[in-house]
C-alpha cells in the first residue's frame, strides 16, 4: 500500500512524486477519452513526457540550462526555472480553460478585469459578471507550482498537494482586499497533478461542469465537458515540457530565452 511504499523510499523526490500521484484528480487525464475533435488527444511526445514525469524515468540527456543550472536526465528543472519560455504559455492556457468552462455554462466572465487593480498594479486572472455566491461576483487567479522544486520538497515529500495549498494561501493573502466585495477562489495546480482543496472542495470546477452537462445533448460535447478536470491535469505537464520538446539545442543568440 501507499504507506509501505513511502517507508521504502528514501529520496524526497520519489516520496513527493508518489504522494502527488495519489492525490485526488492528479491522474484523471489517464481516463480521458482521446477524442481529437474535443481536444482531448495528446500527441505522442506529450504522452511520453507526462508518463515519464509520473514514473520518474529518463526524459533527456544531462545538460546545462541557459540559466546555469545542471539539468538531470529526469528533465524536471524546466518546470520551475524562471527562465523557462513555457511559464507564460502554461498560465494563459490554464486560465483560458477556466474562462471557457464558465462561458460554456452561460456564466459571463472576463479575463484580467481592469477594474480590480491592486495598488501595485496586480489584478486577478478573471471575474464573473454576474453574482456567484452570496450576491457577490467571483474572481479567480490561476497559479502553478512545481511539485519537485527544491524549495517545496520538504513539504511535498510529506503531504500531497502541499505546494498547491501553499500557493493558494499566498494568492488569498495577495488579494485579501478583494474578499470584502467579491468571492475569491485561488486555483493552484502542481506539475504532477494535485489541485488545491478550495479549487475542488468549493465545487468550483464540478459546479461548472454540472451546469454545462445540464444544457448539452450532443454526446461529443458531453465527453469534452465531463473530462474538463482531465484537461487541466493533462495539459499541465505537456505545457511545462514544451520548451524541452522544441528547444533541445538552443542557439547562442537565443540562449537567454529558453530553459529546459
Amino acid at each position: 500500500d501507499l504507506l509501505t511504499l513511502m517507508t521504502e523510499l528514501t529520496d524526497k523526490r520519489h516520496q513527493a512524486r508518489l504522494l502527488a500521484l495519489s492525490a485526488p484528480h492528479s491522474g484523471d487525464w489517464l481516463h480521458a477519452l482521446p477524442i481529437s475533435t474535443c481536444g482531448l488527444r495528446l500527441d505522442d511526445e506529450a504522452v511520453r513526457v507526462a508518463v515519464g514525469l509520473r514514473l520518474g524515468t529518463k526524459l533527456c540527456e544531462p545538460h546545462q540550462c541557459p540559466c546555469g543550472a545542471t539539468v538531470d536526465p529526469e528533465g524536471t528543472h524546466g518546470l520551475a526555472c524562471r527562465h523557462s519560455a513555457g511559464r507564460t504559455t502554461r498560465h494563459h492556457a490554464l486560465n483560458d480553460l477556466v474562462w471557457r468552462a464558465l462561458s460554456r455554462a452561460d456564466i459571463p466572465a472576463v479575463k484580467e478585469p481592469a477594474g480590480l487593480l491592486r495598488s501595485d498594479g496586480k489584478r486577478p486572472d478573471g471575474l464573473t459578471q454576474i453574482p456567484w455566491q452570496g450576491g457577490r461576483c467571483m474572481t479567480w487567479d490561476v497559479t502553478v507550482t512545481d511539485t519537485l522544486a527544491p524549495s517545496y520538497l520538504d513539504a511535498t515529500s510529506t503531504a500531497a498537494g502541499a505546494a498547491a495549498e501553499g500557493a493558494a494561501s499566498r494568492k488569498e493573502l495577495k488579494y485579501l482586499a478583494l474578499t470584502s466585495t467579491h468571492t475569491f477562489i485561488p486555483l493552484a495546480f502542481e506539475t504532477l497533478g494535485p489541485i488545491n482543496s478550495k479549487g475542488i472542495d468549493l465545487s468550483f470546477l464540478n459546479w461548472v461542469i454540472a451546469s454545462q452537462l445540464a444544457q448539452v445533448t450532443n454526446e461529443k460535447q458531453r465527453f469534452f465537458i465531463s473530462d474538463c478536470p482531465s484537461q487541466f491535469s493533462a495539459s499541465t505537464p505537456s505545457l511545462f515540457m514544451a520548451v524541452s520538446k522544441s528547444k533541445q539545442t538552443p542557439t547562442p543568440n537565443h540562449s537567454d530565452k529558453f530553459c529546459f
